[in-house]
Order: structure tokens, then sequence, then C-alpha cells
């Protein structure tokens, strides 16, 4: 089971929300945040990198120092104030007219440790130190980590009735995405959401594996430095934006090759027809979108085509074995491109389908690109199989859309 708590945020005045509001740390480069950012932008507190002229190195200890400074200034300026009790909230997001309704809690660190909070993502030890430096600086989760649970109707009805209130922040970024967000300061309904929690088996992160992990890590580092600790310390949680399963859609994850290795269109074409079902939309002039689990759309030579997996080529009763990711590993990449490990290839590059399939097109017929393949979305009900089964999904399968803003709320402790 897993245990959450309300807890007392940081967090933008009304009138300043939308200008504090940013994108997360790992979405854009240093040079695309510098010119992003604005006077009250939390970009200056997560990639404090760009208030040095010229941009210096994000890992370096003035990097480092800079975050403590602004974070405490945007304090002192009253861009971040605190709020006077503990309590939830409810944060929405709005993307092609849905919506998905999560709350911000306090999750547990040795629910982490303890396997409670499944992932489906390795990471890495130099980003999770990375991400560790920033905590511990901080003495604070500035930017939430995004899990997901299974649907408990008790607590969609409660948000239900949370969101017929009027939002304390509602705003659309410049992105086109709606974010809506409501304190939830009733003490029964604080109570309710807590001890409904406990019911809940699992929570499973859906984005944010090295912030979940450095959340987790700082907290246990914490407890192991306090003779006196007792388990009540505000370090023993970290903030998450959790949200049920059925709001949830994963969107497409993306590849392109710069090589055929060696073959000419014709011939990888023809090498293609062992494995799959190949059909070549010609005349077609709008990006084709795989239609099922197990067919894809392959774009090379100014053409689409429709590919999809023969019987026997892949095994549905693995739950790694049967992801689309997998397949196209498997029988193409590995197969045919000889690319062996899709973490350390420079032949190979992911696009997030958030971008669109004409980024496919315009990388081939740029000449960057020798080929582009789009794939069939994960399910959530693939996510939460592999995570519960202890699998571990390939590199680049999930992406979550849209992403969360950071600067709504923040923990300290």
């Amino acid at each position: 089971m897993v245990k959450i708590k309300p807890f007392a945020a940081l967090r933008p005045p009304r009138e300043f929300v939308q200008e504090v509001a940013a994108r997360p740390y790992d979405v854009l480069n240093s040079e695309e945040a510098k010119a992003e950012a604005s006077e009250k932008s939390l970009l200056h507190i997560t990639k404090p990198e760009i208030d040095f002229d010229p941009i210096i190195d994000e890992h370096s200890q003035p990097a480092y120092d800079k975050a403590v400074e602004n974070f405490r200034l945007w304090q002192d300026r009253g861009w971040l104030v605190r709020d006077p009790k503990e309590m939830y909230y409810v944060y929405a997001q709005t993307m092609d007219g849905r919506t998905q309704y999560g709350l911000v809690v306090c999750a547990h660190v040795q629910d982490y440790l303890d396997g409670n909070i499944k992932k489906h993502e390795l990471t890495r030890k130099d980003k999770e130190e990375d991400r560790m430096i920033h905590v511990r600086i901080q003495s604070a989760n500035v930017e939430p980590v995004f899990f997901t649970y299974p649907d408990v109707p008790e607590i969609n009805s409660l948000v239900e009735k949370i969101v017929q209130q009027d939002p304390e922040y509602d705003f659309v970024a410049d992105d086109g995405f709606g974010h809506h967000f409501w304190p939830i300061s009733d003490s029964l309904d604080i109570e309710k959401i807590t001890k409904l929690f406990e019911d809940i088996p699992a929570f499973y992160v859906a984005d944010g594996h090295h912030r979940t992990a450095a959340a987790a890590l700082v907290g246990a580092e914490r407890k192991g430095k306090n003779p006196n600790h007792t388990g009540e310390e505000e370090y023993n949680y970290f903030m998450a934006v959790v949200f049920p399963q059925s709001h949830l859609k994963i969107i497409d994850y993306n590849r392109v090759v710069k090589d055929l290795n060696g073959m000419t269109p014709e011939t990888f074409v023809q090498a293609l027809s062992k494995d799959f079902l190949v059909e070549r939309l010609a005349n077609r002039t709008e990006p084709y979108v795989p239609s099922v689990h197990h067919n894809f759309s392959m774009y090379i030579d100014g053409c689409w085509y429709s590919l999809t997996a023969r019987e026997g080529t892949y095994d549905d009763s693995d739950p790694i074995g049967t992801l689309d990711v997998t397949v196209l590993s498997n029988l193409v990449f590995d197969k045919l491109l000889d690319i062996k490990d899709l973490r350390t290839s420079t032949r190979i590059d992911f696009v997030g389908g958030i971008r669109g399939l004409d980024e496919l097109r315009k990388r081939v017929d740029s000449g960057e690109m020798a080929a582009a393949f789009a794939l069939y979305p994960v399910t959530m009900d693939q996510l939460i199989t592999i995570a519960d089964t202890g699998n571990i999904m390939p590199p680049k399968t999930t992406w979550f859309e849209p992403k969360l803003r950071s600067g709504l709320a923040i923990h300290t402790f």
C-alpha cells in the first residue's frame, strides 16, 4: 500500500503564475531555456546556467550556487509564497480538448525503496546524482514527478466535486496546453484523500524516473544522517502529481536512422518483406499513421509505407516481446541495419510523437536521415504489466504529453 501526505506548498501568487511556471528542465537545452525564460521564470532556478553570459556548464558549482541564490530570491521577492497550511492540490491539464485531472501529493521515500513505486525504465547513476545535487542544495523538490495509479471511483468523485469550484490558476501556456489548479483546504477532504490512498497497492512512474530516484535517495540520505530520525520528518516525502490510469494517454515515440547499412532503398524494402507485409502507399501526400498493434509506418526515398509484422515474428505472451519497439528493434534495427544498442548507437535518433509525423518526413527529405519509422503507441495496460512483472521497457518507448509545468507547487523539507 502507498502512503501520501499533504504539504504546505511554496507557489506563485495568482498574478505571477504564468510568468513563473516553466517547462521541465529536461525538455529544453540551455540555449532554448535562456531564450524562453522571462524575469520570473522558474527556469532561473531549474536551469541556472542561463543567468551567465556566456552560458556556463550546468553541472558546475557556480551554477548550483546560482540555483540556491535564485530560489531564495524568488521567495524574498514574493514570486513564491508559502501556503498557510498543509494541503493537497488538484492539477488538471488540457490538450486537444481532453482534460486529465491529477492530485499533487507528497509520496513516501520508503515506498520507492520498497518497490511500491514501480518503474518501467532503467536509470543512470550519473543522471541520478545530477538530480540529487539539486534536491540536496535546495532541500526541496522544485519539480514534481509524474505517477499513475489504478482508478478509484471515490477519488475520482471527490476530484470532480472539487473542480466544480473556480480554479486558483487557469491559463493556457505558449504551447497551447491548458493548466488548471485547485488547492484542497477542507480538512475532511484532506483526511479522506489520505485514507483512500492507503488502499492503493502501488504507484507507477509515468515520467521522471531520474527525478523520482533522486528525491527518494536524498530522503534516505537525510535519514541516515539524522541520529534522532523518527520517520515523521518532511524529508521522508517528495512531491508527485498522481493521475488515475484512465486519464492518461501515451503517444508514439518514433525512430529515424542515418543509413541503411549499405543497402539501397529498393533492396532495403525487399529485405523487409521477409518479416513484414509491405505496402507502398504511392502518391500519398499525408503521413501514414500506424493503425493497430504490430503495424508500422515507414518513410523512405520520398514515399510512405505500411509495414505489418508477420505472425510468428513476435511473442505476444511476453510483456517485452509484444512491444512494437521490440519488434522493430529485433526485425529491422538489429537484423537488417546492425544497430545493436539503441542507447549508444549514433546511427539512430528518437522523435517524440508530439512533433508529428511531418517531422519524420522533414528529417529524411533533408538528407540528414535515410529512413523514418512511426510506431503505434504503447498502452497504459502494457506499461503497468511491465512494471508489475519487474520488466524494463526498451529505451525511448513512452512519451507522455502534456508535460507537467514546474513551479505551480514546490515541496520543501
